[in-house]
């Protein structure tokens, strides 16, 4: 495998074999849980960045096997695509800019207020995650190549596995909290809502919904240059 492959499988690793399992408990149980979050994001970083120079690495090499095409994506797939990847992003980015239960630091606060599902944690209550899914499923639907499928297909798979991992968590930690805040929300996007227990409530999400589309509609105009600009 080159850099590529080996840094796309240490960061999916470290995502779903440690933070998603009771390895994870484990290590907050040895050394703290902020030390381990300090250690946990450091590593993420560090594989990140290799994932980059492992990408333009691999671009550059036309003959690398992970450039070959497995397939030629449909024309009739290059729309729902491009919605696809319009819609990740722009939720990814909104529940970034949404604290809640299921944001890091901010759990228990979050559970004791009145109404713990406010804004876009009415329609899921792990909006970045889910965004990430559906942006890497777009992206399966316009590239063929398999480092795509690689890169796109692994990150979607692993912002799943977290969605149910921080489930497990939050339930852990407080149960009878979690419970009251599960019985509003859903994992799955709109899934509360479509069942009567939730609401659509745009005016909550706001002006980080706006940023949200805002961010979302500039990457999408400017997404051959930042092509370029990440290859070089």
């Amino acid at each position: 495998m080159n850099d590529f492959a080996w840094a796309l499988a240490g960061f999916v690793l470290i995502h779903v074999g440690v933070s998603a399992t009771g390895l994870r408990a484990r290590l907050v149980g040895a050394i703290g849980e902020w030390p381990y979050r300090g250690i946990f994001s450091l590593v993420s970083l560090v594989l990140l960045a290799w994932l980059v120079f492992g990408y333009q690495e691999m671009r550059a090499d036309p003959f690398d096997p992970l450039n070959e095409m497995l397939w030629l994506p449909a024309d009739l797939a290059r729309w729902p695509g491009y919605f696809l990847s319009f819609l990740g992003i722009a939720l990814a980015v909104t529940g970034v800019l949404s604290p809640g239960p299921t944001y890091a630091g901010f759990e228990s606060k979050s559970l004791a207020q009145a109404e713990p599902a406010r804004g876009v944690l009415r329609i899921t209550r792990h909006p970045f995650l889910w965004g990430v899914a559906v942006w890497g499923l777009g992206h399966l639907l316009l590239n063929g190549e398999r480092f795509a499928i690689m890169l796109f297909g692994g990150l979607a798979l692993m912002a799943i596995f977290g969605a149910r991992s921080i489930d497990r968590k939050g339930r852990a930690r407080d149960a009878e909290a979690w419970d009251r805040f599960a019985d509003v929300t859903s994992n799955a996007p709109f899934a509360a809502i479509a069942q009567g227990r939730n609401k659509l409530a745009l005016g909550e999400i706001g002006w980080r919904g706006l940023v949200g589309v805002a961010v979302s509609l500039a990457i999408m105009l400017m997404h051959g240059q930042l092509l370029r600009a990440f290859a070089n």
